[in-house]
């Protein structure tokens, strides 16, 4: 509804650092301490020897104002007060919108900076925060002299951002074995076993992958196995966490296990070379 009497008045009033006066015309404008630039000299009230100088007697490059004369160290110059747009929207005070003030809604995707880097706890639960991979391009067997699991070359390195993040793992691996051995894998967290099972055993190996290699000589030994890895892992930490495929024999002694390539490795079309994979995702808490 219209108001009775006079629109009110809305601006931003302040004074300005005091300035000193010298032989120069030009004197920079401060808020502070800090450069300060008025719209226009029509916002400025500026006042030298007691005088109210007139805006057509001055300019203003940003925050340089220039008066009419060149002053001397005799002269003063009184104050300079800003009126900043006046009878209009002023701008608001530095830190004063609040969360209330922001309408629902009113933040659009359109209104978000492409490269802004917005914190992983903001975009909720679920969210993929990041994903990392690490991929084995070489062949790599385990010893035969050993039944125990052995690290792979085949790892990732990922930092979560949160505590409360989740890390999803997943693998391709690609492998074989000698005939008739059993090949187990397993992927542990910076040289740690995790999500094994709860079963009380002291004579089975407890792994995420057990594979057994038939004693057909075309089942094993002259093909390469896939297998897959899923494992949601709760680390609660922000430190930079390593999970590393291991493998190996633990029932069969004098065997190996191998990635990427075929046990009998001989010089033929059909005896493929492949790589492996390793993925772990941040998964928003």
């Amino acid at each position: 509804m219209p108001f009775i009497g006079n629109q009110p008045t809305q601006g931003r009033f302040i004074e300005l650092d005091s300035l000193t006066a010298s032989a120069t015309a030009n004197y920079t404008l401060q808020l502070n301490g800090a450069n300060f630039s008025p719209e226009s000299v029509n916002n400025l009230l500026v006042s030298i020897n007691g005088v109210i100088q007139g805006s057509s007697t001055m300019s203003l490059n940003g925050a340089v104002l220039t008066v009419g004369a060149t002053l001397s160290s005799s002269d003063t110059i009184d104050f300079v007060r800003v009126f900043g747009n006046v009878g209009t929207v002023s701008t608001p005070t530095d830190g004063s919108v609040t969360a209330n003030k922001i309408g629902t809604g009113a933040i659009t995707n359109v209104k978000v900076a492409d490269n802004a880097s917005i914190s992983g706890s903001k975009l909720g639960t679920g969210a993929v925060l990041q994903v990392k991979q690490g991929i084995l391009t070489t062949i790599w067997a385990s010893s035969a002299s050993s039944t125990a699991f052995e690290d792979t070359p085949l790892s990732v390195t990922i930092t979560p951002q949160s505590t409360s993040s989740k890390i999803l793992i997943t693998g391709m691996i690609n492998f074989s074995g000698e005939a008739g051995s059993h090949v187990d894998f397993k992927v542990v967290r910076n040289g740690a076993d995790i999500l094994l099972s709860t079963e009380s055993t002291s004579s089975r190996a407890k792994s995420h992958i057990h594979h057994y290699i038939g004693t057909v000589s075309g089942d094993g030994i002259y093909q390469i196995q896939t297998a897959s890895l899923n494992l949601l892992d709760e680390p609660s930490s922000t430190s930079a966490l390593t999970y590393t495929l291991q493998a190996g024999t633990p029932h069969s002694a004098g065997y190996q296990a191998l990635l990427n390539h075929v046990a009998t490795d001989s010089n033929h079309a059909y005896n493929a070379y492949t790589v492996s994979t390793i993925t772990a995702m941040e998964i928003g808490g």
